[in-house]
């Protein structure tokens, strides 16, 4: 008895190919059927996946394993193109599967691996079915260019819009938090690690839908042009058709840009400012890669060489992971380049900037009492701009419920025309739209106002705890420190922004 396995597989997963699928299986079950010597011991079948390579065929790797066990010693296959379409893999699998003795039967082609001729037919069989598999892949990669051409985009969906069908929608919730993200970052002037942690701690998700946000994932939505309107397309590209492996594009094909293809989210004097403002941290922190992200980042600098420090994560011995920074030309050519080889532990540096904050003389109690006052002042501001009595809204959005209500009836009377009903309905939409944002701004504003004591306690105690540094605000630290500088003879200078007083510090 000979114990024979089948392997089939589709290309695609469209439903065309679902059904090609299960012919095939019933093919080869009928095939053997018609020996009485051989024995069906399994259909190993792959779906949806390319034929270029092996490595993503779980199926076909599981039947090579079964055939390495000895499970069976004939493998059925409808043609060389269904074994694979890499001429390589065609002739290594086939010779390795020919000295476990077990044979690949080609059924169209009349091929079988244990004839003696049939390396040579095999080989022939195989160029033509990667000949195939390449012009094809040309054909679909033309294709998609002449598609992008024409706007039409290639993509998942991302934060603030839906991709359908080729094209760009926008999404309300995400749009506005988009806009939020590039105007906490242009405008006021936040770091994008101080972004993820607002955006975190307020409880807003990530489009994959993750919890906590990075400084990364913040800095990727600022760079996407299509919040401003723009698509570029081509941005990675698949140099061997065989491997399927995505490469990033730095040049090596033509990128598709369109500019004003769609609806932007930002305008372009947002996007500008915020572009602006990365190409400026770049700059700042020279050629070492570092973002802007850390208090430090790009405000440590070597006495000698001039070099922007660099950070760099340690663990300690009780596992504890820490950041440290070395000079950037040290790191990169070792002590050759610079001869300054201090690393400056994170929390060294923070303890110099407090102690530096800790000498200057300044009011404090003044500074808390008048920023307090101003956050209480746009409070108070706010809630005198929206005076209005909630009920008095509230009575006024029910009026116009009713108002829709009567119109629709006198639609149905035969009164006013259905044109006119729409009309009508449109405009109560939008009045009602404006009440109800009207109502939630009070309501809100009345809440606040409602415990300004509480709020007024709780901005004097952060107030405090940032000015004496107990609190490290990214914003603030990153406001005040204009440069530390580290010297070959052990010793840092520590300058804060719009002074002339420098600050020693030795080992």
């Amino acid at each position: 008895m000979i114990y024979v396995a089948s392997y089939c597989r589709v290309s695609t997963d469209q439903e065309d190919q679902h059904n090609s699928f299960a012919s095939q299986q019933r093919y080869f079950r009928d095939y053997i059927q018609h020996h009485p010597d051989w024995e069906l011991y399994a259909v190993y079948a792959d779906e949806g996946i390319t034929g270029t390579s092996t490595k993503k065929r779980t199926q076909f790797n599981r039947m090579i394993e079964d055939a390495y066990a000895g499970k069976f010693q004939l493998i059925l296959t409808k043609e060389v193109s269904r074994f694979s379409r890499n001429i390589l893999d065609t002739i290594a699998y086939t010779r390795e599967l020919k000295a476990l003795g077990v044979g690949v039967r080609f059924l169209l082609d009349g091929i079988c691996t244990l004839d003696s001729d049939a390396e040579l037919y095999l080989s022939i069989m195989a160029s033509m079915a990667q000949e195939e598999s390449r012009k094809t892949s040309s054909r679909v990669t033309w294709g998609q260019t002449r598609q992008m051409e024409k706007g039409v985009v290639f993509g998942h969906s991302l934060l603030g819009y839906t991709v359908h069908q080729g094209r760009l929608t926008v999404e309300p919730d995400g749009a506005e938090l988009v806009r939020r993200i590039f105007e906490l970052y242009a405008v006021e002037q936040i770091s994008t690690a101080e972004i993820a942690r607002i955006l975190t701690r307020e409880g807003h998700l990530t489009h994959h839908g993750n919890e906590k946000w990075t400084a990364n994932g913040v800095l990727k939505i600022l760079k996407n042009e299509k919040y401003v309107g723009d698509l570029v397309q081509k941005k990675t590209y698949t140099p061997d058709y065989l491997t399927h492996e995505k490469r990033r594009n730095t040049g090596e094909i033509p990128f598709i840009r369109i500019e004003n293809h769609h609806t932007p989210i930002v305008g372009r004097e947002l996007w500008n400012m915020a572009q602006a403002r990365m190409a400026k941290n770049r700059k700042q922190t020279g050629s070492s890669g570092q973002s802007n992200r850390y208090i430090f980042s790009g405000k440590i600098h070597c006495g000698q060489c001039g070099g922007v420090f660099v950070g760099r994560f340690r663990y300690t011995k009780d596992g504890i992971k820490t950041r440290r920074w070395c000079c950037n030309t040290a790191a990169r050519d070792g002590s050759a380049a610079c001869s300054v080889g201090k690393l400056v532990r994170d929390d060294d540096a923070m303890h110099m900037l407090r102690t530096a904050l800790m000498q200057l003389s300044m009011d404090r109690d003044a500074i808390i009492a008048h920023v307090t006052a101003l956050a209480l002042e746009g409070i108070r501001a706010d809630k005198q701009e929206l005076s209005e009595d909630p009920k008095r809204l509230e009575a006024e959005i029910t009026q116009i419920q009713r108002k829709k209500e009567a119109a629709m009836d006198a639609c149905f009377s035969g009164q006013i025309t259905m044109e006119d009903l729409n009309i009508i309905q449109h405009r109560y939409a939008q009045q009602l739209k404006q009440l109800k944002l009207r109502l939630e701004q009070v309501q809100l504003l009345q809440a606040a106002g409602q415990n300004l004591e509480q709020r007024k306690a709780e901005i004097t105690v952060k107030l405090q705890s940032i000015l004496c540094v107990e609190t490290e605000s990214d914003i603030f630290c990153k406001s005040v420190l204009e440069q530390l500088t580290v010297w070959n003879d052990r010793h840092m200078e520590l300058r804060l922004q719009h002074l002339t007083q420098v600050f020693y510090f030795t080992e």
